[in-house]
């Protein structure tokens, strides 16, 4: 009996044992949690540099996708070109063509907050209904008046044949005593009118024509370019005017969704003809030249080619530092002559202040060498008389100096 109830006390024990090792042990990892806790709680920049991490591993992460998805290109790329047809400009052997929609611009300051608010939502849905890369190409002329001189020169011809006719039957009816007193003055009236109609119009020829003298009037014009790439399909292989209208039936299609979308913010748009697109890259190519000899005195002409005339734009650039480099030099060579001349005319200041003492210096050298013609004691005096007037000249000089202090001093006060 006394075995077995120690037995059962030594179960009993080893149980509680075990309850306590396991207790003890959980209380060691809960106790080792808390510390840990604690350690990161007063310690964060670990946690804030793995976040970091994270953050700069997401950033890359979401640049590297943009990259991937958008990239600019190089308006070069629109330079460049084969032929224009179709109001297309042909690209890379045909492989690409260009499309491009003219803007007309608005004057944004001058509208209402509600209509501000208006073009923006209207460009914010342009932007959203872009599903194809684009271009934006701006181009600065000069305005050209050319034409509207010649449209007015010709109507003012117009008005003035006419003037001469009314007078040349006016002084039919006036000589003639078939009308009366006030139809002469209702035809003179007409008369009246279409003289003055005359002198309007030659006066806006004549205002119009100083206008066209002033190359600093400038004129931007917004251009949004469209490209279609021709892709080989192994299955289907299509020739050349098969490509040439898809090309065309896709970009005007683009254009002329992109033209209604943006006439929701005001801008009106309209796709550029052939002799528009040739006028534009005419005008790209020759900056300098294109006012000389435009794009219409070319079609005029009966021109079939147009070639670039305008200079390389290193050769430009050479010269433009050539001229740089002279004016530059022509400022330094000034500079330098201004102050030797400075430095001469000092000297002769100088001279000029001092010539008194100078000549009473050269006197006494004069009168020491004829020393023997004139008599030792003559020249003893004559050298001592010069010491005096020496004398006397820097005391007058001493007070012409204090009347001069005295009269600054009493301008001063007063």
């Amino acid at each position: 009996m006394s075995n077995m109830d120690s037995n059962a006390i030594s179960n009993v024990l080893i149980i509680v044992l075990s309850v306590m090792f396991f207790v003890l042990i959980v209380l060691i990892a809960v106790f080792i949690g808390l510390r840990a806790r604690e350690k990161a709680m007063n310690n964060p920049k670990k946690e804030k540099s793995l976040t970091k991490d994270n953050e700069n591993k997401r950033s890359k992460t979401i640049e590297k996708n943009v990259n991937n998805s958008y990239s600019k290109q190089s308006i070069m790329d629109f330079m460049d070109f084969d032929k224009v047809e179709d109001n297309m400009i042909v690209q890379k052997n045909g492989r690409r063509y260009l499309m491009v929609v003219e803007c007309q611009g608005i004057n944004y300051d001058l509208m209402s907050n509600i209509e501000k608010v208006s073009v923006e939502e209207g460009f914010q849905q342009f932007l959203n209904t872009l599903r194809h890369p684009i271009q934006i190409y701006i181009q600065t002329r000069t305005i050209n008046l050319e034409s509207s001189i010649s449209n007015y020169k010709a109507r003012v011809k117009e008005i003035e044949d006419k003037y001469r006719r009314m007078m040349f039957e006016y002084n039919n009816i006036k000589d003639s005593d078939t009308y009366s007193q006030e139809d002469l003055d209702k035809y003179l009236f007409e008369l009246t009118k279409q003289r003055n109609m005359l002198e309007y119009g030659r006066d806006i020829v004549e205002n119009t024509e100083k206008m066209s003298l002033n190359k600093s009037v400038l004129n931007k014009k917004y251009y949004i370019i469209i490209s279609y790439y021709s892709e080989e399909n192994p299955e289907h292989r299509y020739d050349v005017e098969e490509i040439r209208n898809m090309a065309f039936s896709e970009l005007y299609t683009k254009a002329q969704s992109m033209i209604r979308t943006l006439s929701a913010c005001s801008i009106s748009g309209k796709i550029l003809s052939s002799k528009e697109l040739i006028e534009l890259l005419y005008v790209a190519y020759n900056r300098d030249e294109s006012e000389t000899f435009g794009i219409d005195k070319a079609m005029q002409a009966g021109y079939d080619d147009l070639y670039s005339t305008a200079p390389d734009v290193f050769e430009k650039k050479v010269k433009a530092l050539d001229q740089v480099v002279h004016d530059r030099a022509v400022d330094l060579a000034n500079q330098t002559v201004d102050k030797v001349k400075s430095k001469n005319q000092q000297k002769a200041e100088e001279t000029e202040e001092n010539m008194e003492e100078l000549v009473r210096k050269m006197a006494e050298i004069i009168i020491g060498d004829n020393r023997n013609y004139v008599g030792v004691d003559v020249a003893s005096e004559a050298i001592k008389e010069l010491e005096k007037a020496k004398e006397k000249g820097e005391e007058s000089d001493e007070k012409v100096k204090k009347t001069t202090r005295g009269r600054k001093k009493t301008t001063a006060n007063s």
